[in-house]
């Protein structure tokens, strides 16, 4: 796979548990539970899911004091089943009780993430804000001080759409809105400072949910602090449309060296994964090539040439194995997850990409000879035939993971592998 350096937005380095966010460390992956937090058991199997998924921290609601009292309990069982996925605690409104009461909370949660726009109104604000960031400075916590356009400070807004107004030339309201969530995240920031929160205990993010109001945002922001900085499109959708539209805004600010941190936050169809978000985090990083998180199945769409599903079968299958073996890879076989797997359905481009391939495989199109070459680092080494292809052709990948990529190996050429379908 093409790997480029991008240049990176200077931002400082904050530690949340062993996971570094920031400075020179790379992209990181986060993802959020939809559980009732109070329910331990459900939120320790979601939380285990989507870090065997590859969310590198998971972030969970606390929002009453049955939560913020099952925290240290889904900590705990999180860490009995060898998961030291950093916990961050998502708070809103009644934060400042929550973590003063529930001390355990504090100390379990690897991170908290506040809300200036909703952390109390009127002489209340202050005080309960300071008694969050007191929280995290005692218990050396960072904190993400996370704004979002659909919440944003309604009093903050409205003193500067005043000065807006009172403008000889006045801004569009647009730009107002964007300008104060950025004011209102370094405000907070700076305020957090004062009251004791270190510099490197912190991350600003400026939420929307479009695209253009988002680049634009974060662009700016990036411009004006060296804090680092969590993207995501905020309520971005489901389904194509959620994944299109983060991918449009996250894609451009990433080229620009802007995001330490990225959520993906779909809306799940009824019944649905949530490790979804995770994937398409992973894989918008990873066809960025900014990083690598499994090995990269390569398939060509089909055409007239290739009447048989045989192909997308094949690539559907190995792409699923692939991912579900990562889990267990990931530990005993470094450097495979830069590995590419290409399926692809005729002649036309089959033996090419092959080649080109750490494994390929060209499956015979219509009218096509009923066999199917496999290529390893380049070189033809088989000639699969008959019903058993697809299982055949996972044992030679298996193989090739376990001779190229063992500890005692010296990491294989970073290829693709291909595979064509057969009619």
């Amino acid at each position: 796979m093409f790997k480029i350096e991008l240049p990176r937005h200077l931002t400082r380095k904050v530690w949340i548990g062993d996971i570094a966010v920031g400075g020179d460390a790379p992209v990181a992956v986060q993802s959020m539970t939809n559980t009732d937090t109070a329910d331990i058991e459900g939120t320790v199997e979601q939380t285990y899911a989507l870090w065997r998924a590859g969310s590198e921290m998971v972030r969970i609601t606390v929002n009453t004091m049955e939560a913020a009292e099952a925290v240290p309990y889904i900590r705990d069982a999180l860490a009995k089943r060898g998961c030291n996925v950093p916990l961050i605690g998502d708070f809103h409104f009644n934060g400042h009780k929550l973590l003063t009461s529930v001390p355990a909370c504090a100390e379990a949660l690897a991170k908290y993430r506040i809300n200036p726009g909703n952390v109390g109104k009127g002489s209340k604000r202050d005080e309960q804000y300071a008694a969050m960031i007191e929280t995290a400075v005692r218990y050396n916590k960072p904190v993400r001080i996370g704004v979002n356009w659909g919440s944003l400070d309604q009093a903050h807004l409205a003193r500067m759409m005043d000065e807006n107004a009172q403008l000889a030339e006045p801004r569009e309201p647009d730009w107002v809105m964007r300008e104060a969530l950025i004011t209102s995240a370094l405000e907070s920031a700076r305020k957090a400072e004062e009251i004791g929160l270190a510099r490197d205990k912190i991350i600003l993010s400026c939420k929307l949910s479009g695209v253009q109001d988002l680049i634009s945002t974060y662009q700016e922001l990036a411009s004006r602090c060296d804090y680092p900085l969590h993207l995501g499109l905020t309520e971005a959708g489901m389904g194509s449309k959620g994944i299109v539209a983060s991918t449009a805004a996250l894609s451009i600010l990433l080229q620009q060296g802007i995001g330490d941190t990225i959520r993906i936050s779909l809306t799940p169809e009824p019944g649905g994964d949530r490790t979804q978000e995770v994937v398409v985090a992973q894989e918008i990083l990873q066809t960025m090539g900014l990083r690598s998180f499994t090995p990269m199945v390569v398939a060509c769409p089909g055409c007239g040439r290739t009447t048989s599903t045989v192909f997308q079968h094949l690539a559907q299958d190995i792409q699923r194995y692939l991912r579900d073996q990562m889990p267990v890879w990931r530990n005993h076989y470094p450097g495979v997850e830069e590995m590419n797997v290409a399926v692809m359905g005729c002649v036309v481009n089959g033996p090419g990409e092959s080649k080109h391939a750490n494994i390929g495989i060209s499956l015979p199109g219509t009218g096509e000879v009923p066999v199917a070459p496999v290529y390893v680092d380049g070189e033809k080494t088989v000639t699969l035939k008959g019903e058993r292809i697809a299982e055949e052709f996972q044992a030679i990948v298996e193989e090739y993971v376990q001779s190229h990529y063992g500890s005692a190996q010296a990491p294989a050429r970073n290829k693709t592998i291909t595979i064509h379908p057969a009619s």
